[in-house]
C-alpha cells in the first residue's frame, strides 16, 4: 500500500492571479506516486508551471490543500526543501563557472560535505557522463549537457522528490533520450518524479499522466489507455495530383477531420468521432489505394481531447505577395562552407543548395554545428572559407542588399522585451523601410493574421511563449521577404501552437517563399521537402524525410520514425569513424 510519505496529493487545489479572468489552476484533485515517472502534460498556459511552483512551496494555493511526501509545501517548507529537488524551466546554472564549480556551489547550498560529497560527485558525474568536462565552463556546454548538469545539481542533495519543469525543451533527440534513461533509473530506485512537458512523445514515456488545459484536469491515467480510445480514427492519405501541403489544407477544411499533419510522403489525418472515412475520401477524390489506416498515437488523442487542431488555414496566403521566379532556381547555396574557432572547425566544408519555394531543414544534435552553419547562411557570421550565397549574392560582400530580401526569426526571439507588441511591430517595419500609410497598413494586416490586436499594449516580455512566437514571426515578415530563416522557431511550444505555426509556413511556401529551418522536433522535419543532417560540423546525410528514414532502416526498425532515423544515422557515423573506416 502506498503511504502519504511517498505520494503527492492535491485536494481541490485552486490558484488565482490578480487580473486573470480564470484561475491558473482550477479545483485540481490528483495523486502522484513514487516508483515511476508521472507526466504533467498540457498546452501553453495550461497551469503546469504554476502547479510545479506550488508543489515546490514557491506559490501558495488560493484554495485547497497540497501534501508532498506528507508535508505542506508552505508550512513545512524547511523540512520539504531538504528532501525535494526542483529544476525549473530556466535552471540557475552559473555560466561563468565550470561544471565542477557549479556542483560545488550546489553542494555548499545543500550542506553536502566530506566523504559524502566526494561519493555524490563521483556518482553524479558518472551518471550524467559529465566526468570528462568538469573544467569546462557551463556557458560553453551544449544544450543537452546543460540540462544534464542542471539535473546533476538538482540531485546533489539526494532528494526523495524530483520536480522537472520542461527539461526537454531545446534538447536534441539523443540528449533527450539520455535524460529519460537517467530519470527512469531514478524512478526505478523509488524516487517520486513529476516531469512537466508539452512534448507528447515524452508523455508516452510516463507511467501515468495528468493532462491539464486552462488549469483544469482533462484526463488522468496511463497514456496508452487514452491512445486506445482513438482506434480506427487515424489515417494516412496521399494524392497523385496535389502536394502534401495542398492536400493537408483541403483535409483540414472538412467537418469530418479533427486534425492533420504531414508525415513523410503522406498526410496523417484524425477523424472526428463517428465520422466516415468514405465521406472524406469522396470529398478529397481519393481512390482506396491512397488510404491506409495507421495506429493511433498519444498526440492524436491529445489533440482530439482539446477539440481538434482549430485553424484550418493561415490568413497569410491572402495578404502576402506571390514571389516570382522559377521553382528550379537555386536561391540558397553553401559552397565548401567552413567556420573555424581557433583550431576547432564548427562547420567543416559543407555543401548544399535550396531551390525557390522549398522548405529545407537543418537537423543535428546540440553542438553539432548546425547553428553556426545557419548563422553563416543568414549573414550573421562570416565564414572562414567557402561561400554562403543567397539569391546568388555572397553574404560576405553583399550583406546589406541580400538582407532586404531575407526574413530571420532567431531561436531566442529578437524582440524588445520592454516594448509593447505594437511598438515591436512598428520598430521592425521601420527597420525594413516601411513608413506612413504603408507601415500602418502592414501592421494592421499582420496583427489581424496573427491575432495580436487584443495584446497590442502588452510588453513582449509579459507574453506567453506562443504569442512571443507569433509576434517574432510577424516582425520577420513585415517586408514580405523572398527567403525566411527560422532558427528553432517552435522550441518549447505545445502541439496546437506548432500546428498553427506550420500552417503559416505552408501558406508562405505556396506563395513562393523559400524557408530554411532548424529544429529539434523530429515531427517538424516531416514538413521539410529536404533535410540536411549536420554532425561534428559535417553534412553527414541529406535528402527527403523518407529518403533519410530509408537510409536508416535496419532489422530493428524496418520502418523507422524520423527520430529513430536521426539517432540511427548519427550512431552509424560514430561507429564507422571510430573503426577508422
Amino acid at each position: 500500500m502506498t503511504g502519504a510519505d511517498d505520494t503527492i496529493t492535491l485536494a481541490n487545489v485552486v490558484r488565482r492571479f490578480k487580473g486573470m479572468r480564470k484561475p491558473a489552476v482550477a479545483s485540481l484533485n490528483a495523486t502522484v506516486r513514487a516508483g515511476g515517472v508521472t507526466g504533467l502534460v498540457g498546452p501553453d498556459g495550461a497551469g503546469k508551471t504554476t502547479l510545479m511552483r506550488m508543489l515546490a512551496g514557491l506559490l501558495e494555493p488560493s484554495e485547497g490543500e497540497i501534501k508532498v511526501i506528507g508535508l505542506n509545501p508552505i508550512r513545512d517548507d524547511r523540512a520539504l526543501h531538504a528532501r525535494l529537488g526542483y529544476m525549473p524551466q530556466k535552471f540557475g546554472l552559473y555560466e561563468d563557472l565550470t561544471v565542477q564549480e557549479n556542483l560545488d556551489l550546489y553542494a555548499d547550498l545543500r550542506s553536502v560535505a566530506g566523504e559524502q560529497r566526494k561519493k555524490t560527485f563521483t556518482r553524479l558525474l558518472e551518471f550524467t557522463a559529465l566526468a570528462p568536462f568538469t573544467r569546462r565552463l557551463a556557458g560553453k556546454l551544449s544544450g543537452g549537457m546543460k540540462q544534464k548538469l542542471g539535473l546533476a545539481c538538482t540531485l546533489v542533495g539526494q532528494p526523495d522528490v524530483l520536480l522537472l519543469d520542461e527539461p526537454g525543451v531545446g534538447v536534441d533527440p539523443i540528449s533527450r533520450r539520455e535524460l529519460w534513461q537517467m530519470v527512469h533509473e531514478l524512478a526505478g530506485e523509488g524516487m517520486l518524479i513529476l516531469w512537466s512537458t508539452s512534448y507528447l512523445d515524452e508523455a508516452e514515456q510516463c507511467r501515468e499522466i495528468i493532462l491539464l488545459n486552462e488549469g483544469e484536469v482533462l484526463w488522468c491515467g496511463e497514456p496508452k489507455a487514452l491512445t486506445t480510445q482513438m482506434a480506427g480514427r487515424s489515417w494516412l492519405i496521399s494524392s497523385p495530383d496535389e502536394n502534401n501541403r495542398q492536400l493537408l489544407q483541403k483535409a483540414l477544411r472538412l467537418p469530418q477531420v479533427s486534425d492533420g499533419v504531414i508525415q513523410g510522403k503522406s498526410v496523417r489525418i484524425i477523424l472526428k468521432k463517428d465520422a466516415s472515412m468514405d465521406t472524406v475520401a469522396d470529398s478529397l477524390t481519393l481512390s482506396p489505394e491512397r488510404l491506409a489506416q495507421t495506429p493511433p498515437r498519444f498526440e492524436d488523442a491529445f489533440i482530439d481531447l482539446l477539440g481538434g487542431a482549430g485553424a484550418a488555414e493561415s490568413p497569410l496566403g491572402a495578404i502576402l505577395r506571390h514571389v516570382e521566379g522559377s521553382k528550379d532556381e537555386t536561391v540558397i547555396e553553401a559552397r565548401g562552407l567552413t567556420k573555424k574557432f581557433g583550431d576547432f572547425a564548427a562547420t567543416d566544408d559543407v555543401d548544399f543548395s535550396v531551390t525557390r519555394g522549398e522548405i529545407f531543414g537543418l537537423l543535428g544534435p546540440n553542438g553539432a554545428g548546425k547553428s553556426t552553419t545557419f548563422k553563416m547562411m543568414c549573414g550573421l557570421l562570416a565564414p572562414t572559407s567557402g561561400k554562403a550565397l543567397v539569391l546568388n549574392m555572397d553574404l560576405k560582400t553583399s550583406t546589406g542588399k541580400a538582407r532586404q530580401r531575407l526574413g530571420y526569426m532567431a531561436q531566442k526571439f529578437s524582440l524588445y522585451g520592454n516594448l509593447t507588441v505594437e511598438q515591436n511591430l512598428r520598430f521592425f517595419s521601420g527597420v525594413y523601410g516601411l513608413r506612413g500609410r504603408a507601415q500602418n497598413d502592414k501592421i494592421a494586416s499582420m496583427s489581424g493574421a496573427f491575432n495580436l490586436r487584443p495584446i497590442f499594449n502588452h510588453t513582449a516580455d509579459s507574453l506567453p511563449l506562443g504569442f512571443k512566437q507569433r509576434l517574432a514571426l510577424a516582425c520577420s515578415l513585415m517586408h514580405e521577404p523572398d527567403i525566411l530563416f527560422l532558427d528553432e522557431p517552435t522550441s518549447g511550444v505545445d502541439p496546437l501552437t506548432r500546428r498553427e505555426f506550420w500552417l503559416h509556413i505552408n501558406s508562405m511556401v505556396e506563395r513562393g517563399v523559400t524557408v530554411m529551418v532548424t529544429t529539434h522536433f523530429m515531427d517538424e522535419a516531416e514538413y521539410c521537402d529536404r533535410i540536411g543532417l549536420v554532425y561534428h560540423g559535417k553534412l553527414i546525410a541529406s535528402g527527403t524525410p523518407d529518403a533519410l528514414k530509408q537510409q536508416a532502416a535496419d532489422a530493428e526498425y524496418a520502418d523507422p520514425t524520423m527520430e529513430q532515423a536521426f539517432i540511427t544515422l548519427i550512431h552509424r557515423w560514430d561507429k564507422e569513424h571510430a573503426s577508422g573506416s
